[in-house]
């Protein structure tokens, strides 16, 4: 497998701009192959707000990917520990920081079984996170990694291995991937709202930040999920200059599928075509140098009334804050007259 060190990898432009339209792709087995780094490790971070879909869009995209030949890794970095739960239809994954800690206690040392399963070819684990009020979940993430490494991640033959992240928490283990160059590029779900658009604009940020200081990490493009049609996902993606690699629409046999925890993402299904698609578009889509915006900028890719942009900043007085009028004294600072 490819050093979790490596840089950037070279893989073929996409295949141009969606237009929104339905498209129809006819599921080929090949249709990954087409891209010099499958003969590679490819290492790709998943980022998005909490609750936005990532899970759900990786357990779908990962399944289909085996459906079309590749050996893919899919790795839970979220300390809810929730990224594997539909794929193994609602079942709790066993954690990798969960399990060192019971095995160190029993004196036994973790082995590759205990923490990595598998289904119709897609092999997945989760890293998870301390009990809650009882420490970091970035340094859990940190952790896990390390326990990755002792299993003998480096050496794993993988086509492709999925890092599911929180886009939303700032602190540094979340960072690790794009910090450390520990893939090869990433990817952010977002959906038609400014909240889900402002920490895909962070992640980018985050990026852009790291490649200043000599990374090589880069952004292959944004799924759209939830997609109501309104455009402003598509309108972000243009304005920072990334690809949209798939947009998911808002449907109801979509919602109700991922909430009784069905795949929706098998090839003779309906909506095999799109996941498919995403497949192929993360394979091909190269590493991009996004352009983040500035919040004035995210605020114009709504209407002025859904962002409420003509609220006008009211400074406070301290007369605001004590609740009754002050006077104000003189200094007793000592003030010289320059020389």
């Amino acid at each position: 497998m490819t050093d979790l060190r490596a840089t950037s990898v070279a893989v073929p432009a996409q295949s141009g701009p969606r237009d929104g339209a339905a498209v129809e792709v006819a599921i080929d087995s090949s249709a990954l192959a087409t891209s010099p780094a499958a003969a590679k490790t490819q290492i790709i971070a998943i980022y998005g707000k909490g609750g936005i879909g990532k899970s759900f869009t990786l357990a779908n995209l990962s399944y289909m990917m085996a459906q079309l030949g590749k050996k893919v890794l899919l790795i839970g970095c979220d300390p809810k520990s929730d990224t594997t739960s539909l794929l193994f239809g609602g079942k709790a994954c066993p954690t990798i920081i969960e399990t060192a800690s019971k095995k160190k206690l029993a004196g036994e040392a973790v082995q590759v079984g205990d923490v990595c399963f598998k289904r119709d070819g897609v092999y997945a684990m989760e890293l998870g996170g301390p009990e809650v009020g009882r420490g970091c979940g970035g340094r859990g993430i940190i952790h896990g990694f390390e326990t990755l490494e002792k299993l003998g991640f480096h050496d794993w033959d993988f086509d492709y291995v999925l890092l599911d992240f929180l886009g939303d928490v700032v602190c540094g283990g979340f960072g690790l991937p794009i910090a450390r160059d520990m893939c090869q590029k990433v990817i952010v779900v977002a959906s038609n709202d400014l909240q889900s658009l402002y920490v895909a604009n962070n992640v980018c940020s985050a990026v852009e930040y790291f490649r200043r200081l000599g990374g090589n990490v880069g952004v292959a493009g944004m799924v759209t999920n939830k997609d109501d049609g309104s455009g402003e996902a598509q309108a972000f993606c243009e304005a920072v200059g990334i690809p949209e690699l798939a947009s998911i629409p808002a449907n109801d046999d979509i919602r109700r599928k991922s909430a009784n925890y069905d795949i929706i993402g098998h090839p003779d299904g309906e909506w095999g075509p799109l996941f498919a698609e995403l497949a192929r578009n993360v394979a091909e889509s190269p590493p991009h140098h996004p352009t983040p915006l500035t919040q004035d900028g995210l605020l114009d890719l709504f209407a002025g009334d859904a962002v409420g942009r003509n609220v006008v900043l009211d400074p406070a007085t301290v007369e605001d804050m004590c609740g009754q009028s002050t006077t104000t004294k003189p200094s007793l600072e000592v003030i010289y007259d320059s020389v």
